[in-house]
């Protein structure tokens, strides 16, 4: 088996990779084929600004077609290296995955939905240790990795169509420890709950889905209520079917933090300690031959990850982007939380808010739930408000309202995950924001022109 290792964000050098190469060459047993001389170790430049993913990746076939030619190989990647390695795919074998020379992909605590650090900036991020070792990194990069970026959610909507039958074996091992050697109480990401320090859980799990919710201003208004006044909000409908990812492998590793020598799931294996629970749960993956076995294990991860999480809270992430029905996005807007019977903001149960970003470059709305609380919501009723502005004149948006009397909660609301949400709200564009007249009318000014009552 030739075995190919790929980086995170801003490696400097080989050594990032620790012992775990050698550890799994010494433990596989003789079927796997593990061998020194086919193990590979991947460099690549992330550090530079001008670098983006997209640069890595279209990097990433040159080299192994220079290395491993057409034979097939393995891949165990860390951080960065799995939304790397997942773009390698789905710019070269989206069209044909029955091509694809990679046999299984084994990512440890993958950015998949991005990181919650990379919003602080190049300056602050550039200082973190648990991530960079004190290089600074690249914008490039960097921007991909932000919440809610408009890379994630470009390739994990291309994701979604995916299946892995007879193509490759996708894994995700992921830690939620924080390790208290990189405790910095002035940046709490790094002691976020459900997360290893760097990456949510729901940040790395390739199991998601996507509803999109459409504005309807043909339906009955709802009475809204915002700041004690009534106003009218056009419904928010499910459009479509919610749609899942294909199943992936998904396993928490008990006492894994992102990075370091003692916790770290990849930087901590050591030749003279006690093998890991990653180097195990590394190896059956590799392991894995038929769609049936792959089952099987991915069953087995969903044990080990109940009872790793069976004393602790679990976490779900929500990435909104909003735009209008003609393709414009919208970044102006409010969003109000609603739950109960009349779908009240002050229903909702206390202590389920974590965190809420928005991405300064897409313009998505990122909220960090905590899912053992959301639960909680009585007989399962949430919805969301949205104020957009421009909220008048020739060109503006209504309040849109979602209420989730139509859905299930319990089948969109899982631990661990992500929902990636499509908001499409109606543009309203004055019929007379254009007026023809014809050329016997007399000269007139139309600077004072008002917006008429009908829209197109």
């Amino acid at each position: 088996m030739k075995l190919v290792f790929v980086h995170g964000w801003s490696v400097t050098s080989t050594e990032t990779y620790g012992e775990l190469p050698q550890v799994l060459e010494r433990e596989a047993d003789a079927s796997l084929h593990v061998e020194i001389e086919n193990i590979y170790l991947g460099e690549y430049i992330s550090f530079h600004d001008e670098v983006n993913l997209e640069d890595i990746a279209r990097a990433f076939e040159k080299a192994r077609v220079e290395k491993l030619g057409d034979e097939s190989f393995a891949c165990i990647t860390h951080s960065t290296g799995g939304p790397v390695m997942r773009l390698w795919i789905d710019l070269f074998y989206k069209n044909d995955l029955t091509k694809i020379p990679l046999t299984h992909l084994v990512m440890l605590a993958p950015a998949n939905h991005g990181s919650a650090l990379a919003v602080l900036g190049k300056e602050k991020v550039g200082r973190i240790k648990a991530w960079w070792n004190d290089i600074e990194p690249g914008v490039g990069v960097l921007n991909w990795l932000q919440l809610g970026s408009q890379g994630q959610w470009n390739l994990n909507s291309s994701f979604l169509d995916y299946s892995y039958e007879d193509t490759f074996y996708p894994f995700v091992l992921s830690g939620e420890k924080i390790d208290e050697h990189f405790y910095d109480f002035i940046n709490h990401y790094l002691v976020e709950k459900g997360s290893d320090g760097v990456v949510r859980l729901s940040g790395a799990n390739m199991n998601y889905q996507k509803v999109v919710l459409k504005q309807d201003c043909n339906s009955e208004m709802i009475d809204a209520k915002i700041a004690g006044t009534i106003i009218n909000a056009y419904p928010l409908k499910v459009e479509g079917e919610i749609r899942k990812s294909t199943n992936c492998a998904f396993e928490v590793i008990k006492g894994a933090s992102h990075s370091g020598d003692k916790y770290g799931i990849m930087n901590s294996v050591k030749k003279k300690r006690v093998v890991k629970p990653v180097v195990n749960s590394i190896l059956k993956s590799l392991h894995v031959k038929t769609f049936e076995e792959y089952n099987k294990l991915s069953n087995e991860m969903i044990g080990r990850t109940k009872n790793a999480q069976a004393k602790s809270d679990k976490y779900i992430m929500f990435v909104f982007n909003v735009q209008d029905n003609l393709g414009n996005e919208i970044h102006d807007y409010d969003m109000l939380l609603l739950a109960g019977d009349d779908y009240d903001p002050n229903k909702l149960p206390k202590g389920f808010f974590v965190d809420r970003q928005k991405n300064n470059l897409s313009g998505n709305l990122i909220y960090y739930f905590n899912y053992s609380k959301l639960k909680e919501v009585k007989d399962g009723k949430l919805g969301i408000r949205i104020v957009a502005r421009p909220d008048e004149g020739f060109s503006h948006y209504l309040p849109a309202e979602f209420r989730s009397e139509d859905i299930k909660l319990e089948h969109l609301l899982l631990p661990n995950q992500t929902v990636m949400v499509d908001v499409i709200l109606q543009r309203r564009i004055a019929e007379n924001t254009f007026v023809l007249d014809t050329v016997k009318d007399a000269k007139k000014d139309f600077i004072d022109r008002k917006p008429n009552e009908e829209k197109l």
